[in-house]
């Protein structure tokens, strides 16, 4: 199924790289988690691929501490990646061009969420990983822009009787973990936060999106113009049911933390039912209730 037009979303983000250090708050908030995320993994990796790349943001973000001889930046719009330090590659996530077992790690920052077929590019990502070798990836998930989604709904019915797709969908959270065993990873984790974002109006919430190369890109969108009227009367709901005390707006922007591993010998493997030294009624001082029986009261 084709919900995001890639072909928009390479435009956008072509448009969006020469102005993007005035909008790369949400690439460096982003960058930060996935930096946090390894230096508690004190880990190296020899061969490190990004996909997505916003510049140098996450390369810069993770230094030298992963012990990286190679470190491959790619992107769908070459404009995006032209300022990333070499090797850098143009590449879509839904077409990788890699062998397999090229890479010790895949890192992804703020762009997963625009794929079609995520469990896909998931597998794709596997299938190049090394054996133990780790994905880390930031993407937005389904709370994002839930404010905004809300506002031009209601809106575009007011003006236009009807209303067409404007924010993109995300991923669910929950759904995350099950995604990451589905493409073949071992020891899959999926954790979320909520930035709140605050702008002056709407206005200046939407030019940033766009000075981000995050504007609506669903393959369902209207192709013509949003009217006038409708942006202004979205803007005037958003003042009217989102302003925070200080007179601005809030916008909610969630990032959903990826991490799984190539399957390897050398990790843990979870035991054979049965197969346990000791029983946890014991280690708690409580009398054993076989399955199906009913506590006694007491």
């Amino acid at each position: 199924m084709i919900v995001f037009d890639r072909r928009a979303l390479r435009r956008q983000r072509a448009r969006a790289a020469a102005g993007f250090a005035r909008h790369d708050f949400l690439a460096r908030a982003g960058a930060e988690r996935l930096a946090d995320r390894l230096a508690d993994m004190r880990p190296r990796f020899g061969r490190v691929l990004e996909l997505g790349a916003h510049g140098a943001i996450l390369r810069d973000q993770v230094g030298t501490g992963i012990g990286t001889d190679i470190y491959v930046a790619a992107d769908i719009a070459p404009a995006m990646v032209a300022t990333a330090a070499a090797p850098r590659v143009t590449a879509d996530e839904e077409a990788l061009p890699f062998a397999p077992d090229s890479f010790d790690a895949v890192l992804s920052n703020l762009s997963l969420h625009w794929v079609n077929d995520l469990p896909g590019a998931l597998a794709q990502i596997r299938r190049i990983l090394r054996p133990d070798g780790l994905l880390l990836a930031s993407l937005l998930g389904g709370r994002t822009l839930e404010e905004l989604r809300l506002c031009l709904l209601e809106a575009e019915s007011e003006v236009a009787g009807g209303a067409s797709p404007r924010v993109s969908p995300s991923m669910e959270t929950r759904d995350a973990g099950a995604l990451l065993q589905r493409a073949g990873f071992a020891l899959p984790v999926a954790d979320a936060d909520l930035i709140d974002v605050s702008y002056p109006d709407a206005l200046a919430l939407m030019r940033d999106l766009r000075g981000m190369g995050e504007t609506n890109a669903t393959a369902g969108r209207t192709r013509r113009f949003t009217r006038r009227e409708v942006v202004l009367r979205a803007a005037a709901i958003y003042a009217r049911r989102f302003a925070r005390p200080d007179g601005r707006i809030r916008a909610s922007f969630e990032i959903v933390t990826l991490t799984g591993w190539a399957p390897a010998p050398s990790q843990p493997q979870p035991l054979r039912p049965g197969s346990a030294a000791a029983r946890l009624a014991d280690a708690l001082g409580v009398a054993e209730i076989p399955a199906g029986d009913k506590a006694p009261r007491g």
